[in-house]
């Protein structure tokens, strides 16, 4: 491609991406975590304007290297999702693989670790149902979205009397939270299906009485979500209906599609190899499979201490 059509793309790209906008927010930033007094004020609040200079540093400088069509590519594959999703809560779903007790026990674990990394961001976290979070915090779902995939443990198993050696696997999966208003997203009544039953959790004096919880599947790829924290069904319905059109969203990117009508196909979960292994027999290390990055600190990541990992995926 000539010098001249890469110069006219790229400068789409800057304005696509308000890359001068993010050169100005830079040096706020650059001067904000330079401070030595917002780091004994507020410690939480540093990390997370450091966490913003390091995402918004790394785009910049990707932009500024674009020289050849394949740059131009390279950096709208590595921020489309990103830009598209700037500020957006995450949901994050652990569902348990085969293993009985055990794989139970694992995402129940997992879905703590990440309920203990948004506090120690100060982040906001409410239960959608008993295997779904919702996180609200600056960035959230760019900052977590990589954690998607399959994650797997070896422990000796405390529910085994033999006391042997376990693995089990758990897939998370980390959906942008849509605005109540993504009307954009039109799914037919005659794809779904609504199922209610009585919720088991916190919500006033309806719980266990009125079918309050509400499952909905999509059923041409049965791809399905579920709430069980609002206090009526409507609520839940609703709630329910944008976690699966942010799980159609995700499944239309995927495939390349346009139209969730053309998701004709019914899907199974495809687990795959995991992104992430952590051992605590007969040694302890936990270790991502893309990134490298290792730490045999497994008690510390169990709760919450994530930062070298999400660090090294965001420089995917």
């Amino acid at each position: 491609m000539p010098e001249k059509e890469i110069q006219q793309l790229k400068k789409l790209l800057e304005k696509k991406f308000s890359v001068e906008e993010k050169r100005q927010r830079l040096k706020e930033l650059e001067f904000a975590v330079a401070d030595p007094d917002i780091w004994k004020k507020d410690r939480a609040e540093a990390e997370v304007k450091m966490k913003e200079y390091g995402l918004t540093k790394s785009q910049v400088e990707a932009f500024d290297a674009i020289e050849t069509e394949k740059d131009v590519m390279d950096f709208e594959e590595r921020f489309m999702t990103k830009n598209k999703y700037e500020n957006v809560p995450a949901i994050i779903s652990v569902m348990p693989g085969a293993g009985g007790q055990d794989a139970s026990d694992w995402a129940e674990m997992l879905l703590e670790m990440y309920g203990a990394y948004a506090e120690k961001r100060n982040w906001k976290i409410s239960k959608i149902d008993e295997d779904t979070i919702e996180i609200k915090g600056e960035d959230a779902f760019n900052i977590l979205r990589k954690e998607s995939g399959v994650h797997r443990l070896v422990r000796i198993s405390p529910y085994d009397a033999k006391k042997l050696r376990h693995t089990s696997f758990a897939l998370v999966e980390i959906l942008p939270s849509l605005p109540k208003n993504a009307g954009d997203v039109q799914i037919p009544e005659k794809d779904i299906k609504v199922d209610f039953k009585r919720s088991s959790g916190p919500g006033g004096q309806n719980v266990n009485k009125v079918e309050t919880a509400v499952k909905v599947v999509h059923i041409p790829t049965g791809l399905s979500a579920s709430s069980q924290v609002e206090r009526s069904q409507a609520q839940n319905r609703e709630r329910a209906m944008l976690i699966l059109k942010a799980k159609l969203i995700k499944l239309m990117e995927e495939k390349q599609e346009t139209e969730i009508n053309n998701l004709k196909t019914r899907v199974s979960p495809e687990w795959g190899h995991q992104i992430r292994s952590y051992v605590i027999h007969p040694y302890k290390m936990v270790k991502d499979h893309r990134t490298g990055f290792e730490t045999s600190n497994v008690d510390e990541v169990l709760e919450g201490n994530l930062d070298g990992f999400i660090e090294a995926e965001l420089k995917l």
